[in-house]
């Protein structure tokens, strides 16, 4: 049976980076927020329930979703939040294991790396055999998003609170990777992980 690794980190912490880290192993790598991409592409039913929730403002030039417009709205509008929470994570949630399944199915001793945000937020614990989370300081989170184009404070702020603490995210982990120095330091502890889980 093919192990399923959950792979998460406060925001801007490093998740995108080892994750590619994993695939360049081989590893089966299945993420929330392509998944989240994929369930609202132009004509989709997800799409469609959202333009009719929040308007057709939210709609690009392409007839796609405007997400840096309905990032703004949800993490200023906690209703709102809840709402397009409460439609898209079952859906992302039966897409991984949908997906896993399948790929265990075809490949029995692959390695699965679910990287989910909101992981220990929204209860996936169950649904996997590990937590390794990726974890840096709140104000390396912050300096890294303030680099990022399109992000106000308000917006940094909102998405900092939205997720769980620190401790609490480190306390559900099985295996913590610290992302606080260099590229090749990041690759060295997940090299480490990958050995622990061969058990050499």
């Amino acid at each position: 049976m093919a192990l399923r690794i959950g792979l998460t980190g406060g925001v801007a912490c490093g998740k995108s980076t080892v994750a590619e880290m994993f695939k360049a192993v081989g590893a089966q790598v299945l993420d929330a927020d392509a998944i989240a991409r994929e369930l609202v592409v132009p004509g989709s039913p997800a799409l469609q329930a959202i333009i009719a929730h929040f308007g057709p403002t939210f709609l690009d030039e392409d007839g796609g979703l405007d997400r840096a417009a309905l990032r703004a709205r949800i993490f200023s509008d906690p209703a709102a939040k809840v709402w397009l929470e409460a439609l898209l994570h079952p859906l992302i949630r039966a897409s991984f294991i949908a997906a896993s399944d399948a790929l265990s199915r075809r490949h029995p001793q692959t390695l699965l790396v679910w990287v989910v945000p909101l992981l220990v937020e929204n209860g996936y614990r169950p649904l996997l055999d590990q937590i390794l989370v990726v974890d840096c300081p709140r104000s390396q989170q912050m300096r890294r998003l303030r680099a990022r184009p399109g992000w106000t404070e308000d917006q940094i702020s909102a998405v900092l609170a939205a997720q769980c603490d620190r401790a609490t995210r480190n306390a559900a982990a099985d295996w913590i990777i610290s992302n606080e120095g260099s590229l090749a330091e990041l690759q060295t502890q997940v090299a480490l992980y990958l050995r622990h889980l061969r058990g050499t």
